[in-house]
């Protein structure tokens, strides 16, 4: 099976976390809309939308926070990238039992008109809400111009969420995503600093991403030295993620640089059903395939963004088709900084899967009853690695790949995010980043579907 058409990938920018003050959103959002050019009738539905979703926030939320983060589109060829911005609210309850309700006119549960959550569904370009009670709501609401871009319709297949430390501006972690079909990645593979931008979804931690609001700056897995500069926690970041559901077999390294764009059948065991198949070697698979990336730079602060930075330029300019080969390049790029624990994998239309991961990632395949842990070798991205594995198993149809740094807890599991599989891959993000996620240390999530 091979894809008629390549799986939708958006670039994130201007990350940026309201918490204590959700409503001081509306002035951000304005600024973005003028900024990347959304125009005035656009910008001005967008402020009403973060407006009623902020209030929402500040008059029924527990511990609500809202995400305002621009979203550029990957042009097709012969025309320009259009950009937007999307809105993400999550709280922690009391959550909704009647959606539909909930979205009609005139529906209020504080004495208000209620007309505001059903005007948010009507204006957005792209609008999803999930919520159960006692545990909490999140809604997407994503606004592009007007006449929207062709390059924005569908659902993208890769969507993450980062969130840097309690009082920190910037984030150590990252994640990336680019589709590979055979052909060196456009764009010379920088990361978005200022007005650049590169082939592949995802987010780069920058300097302008913010919380704001003070909070208590943990540790977590850092200490602080003589000149009170940060020193990460070496056993904790390279402590692999030793636990399986269900084994994956490892890959032998050693491939070629130049492996061959369609592998013959002595080259790839087909993958059965609810096992994973043993390979001769990692290769890329017919068709277009998807490459994810999680990165976390050791410890956290602007020293850790910049090493996040330069593993997502690495994996975006890198020419290898495989996970082991994207690695090699990325650890190559990593030599100088403080390094990282980095996870790559690869989906293809059939549900095949590889994966290679160093250091503190968990990664995972997750069905509506299932969880399957993958593998991660001891090592630090940029300083040490012995031996680099790859794995191949199978995704299924109706699961998502999840990844993400030790800032979130492993403490979940599949029938957490069995009633949210349907949703879109930044709201399954939200949903993980509500739950299992640690103020004390940077956190950072991606959820990939493969592209089918």
């Amino acid at each position: 099976m091979t894809l008629t058409r390549p799986p939708v990938l958006v670039d994130y920018e201007d990350v940026a976390w309201f918490r204590d003050q959700p409503e001081a959103a509306r002035g951000a959002a304005a600024a973005l809309g003028r900024r990347i050019g959304l125009g005035e009738q656009r910008t001005a539905q967008l402020v009403l939308a973060v407006a009623e979703l902020a209030g929402n926030l500040t008059k029924h939320a527990i511990d609500g926070s809202l995400l305002l983060r621009v979203v550029r589109t990957h042009p097709e060829p012969g025309a320009d990238a259009s950009a937007g911005v999307e809105v993400i609210a999550v709280d922690g309850g009391p959550g909704m039992a009647d959606i539909p309700a909930a979205l009609r006119d005139g529906m209020s549960t504080s004495g208000t008109l209620g007309i505001g959550l059903g005007a948010v569904q009507r204006l957005a370009d792209t609008f999803d809400i999930h919520s159960r009670p006692g545990t909490g709501t999140i809604q997407l609401a994503r606004f592009w111009p007007r006449p929207a871009p062709r390059s924005a319709s569908g659902e993208p297949a890769v969507a993450g969420i980062t969130r840097p430390i309690s009082g920190e501006q910037s984030c150590g972690d990252a994640w990336a995503a680019r589709a590979d079909s055979g052909r060196v990645p456009s764009g010379g593979g920088h990361a978005p600093v200022g007005g650049e931008r590169a082939t592949g979804g995802g987010h780069v931690p920058a300097a302008r991403d913010h919380v704001p609001t003070a909070g208590p700056r943990g540790g977590g897995a850092s200490a602080q030295g003589r000149s009170g500069a940060e020193r990460p926690s070496w056993s904790a970041l390279t402590n692999p993620r030793s636990y399986q559901a269900r084994p994956a077999v490892p890959v032998r390294a050693g491939t070629p640089p130049e492996a061959p764009a369609r592998p013959g059948p002595s080259d790839v065991r087909p993958a059965v059903a609810g096992r994973t198949a043993p390979v001769r070697a990692a290769v890329p698979g017919r068709g277009e395939g998807l490459l994810v990336m999680c990165c976390d730079g050791l410890g956290h602060g602007p020293q850790a963004a910049l090493a996040a930075q330069a593993a997502v330029q690495a994996f975006r300019a890198a020419t290898g088709r495989t996970p082991g080969q994207v690695m090699e390049d990325v650890h190559r790029a990593l030599r100088g900084t403080r390094g990282a624990a980095v996870a790559i994998a690869r989906l293809e239309p059939d549900g095949r899967l590889l994966f290679c991961g160093i250091g503190n990632i968990t990664a995972a395949l997750v069905t509506a009853t299932d969880r399957t842990t993958l593998m991660s070798q001891p090592g630090i991205v940029g300083h040490q690695m012995r031996q680099l594995r790859t794995y191949e198993t199978e995704l299924p149809a109706t699961g998502v790949l999840v990844m993400h740094s030790d800032g979130l807890s492993e403490r979940w599991s599949a029938a957490d995010l069995a009633g949210l599989l349907h949703h879109p891959p930044g709201v399954l993000a939200a949903s993980l980043l509500r739950q299992a996620a640690t103020r004390r240390d940077d956190a950072g999530v991606v959820v990939a579907r493969t592209p089918r």
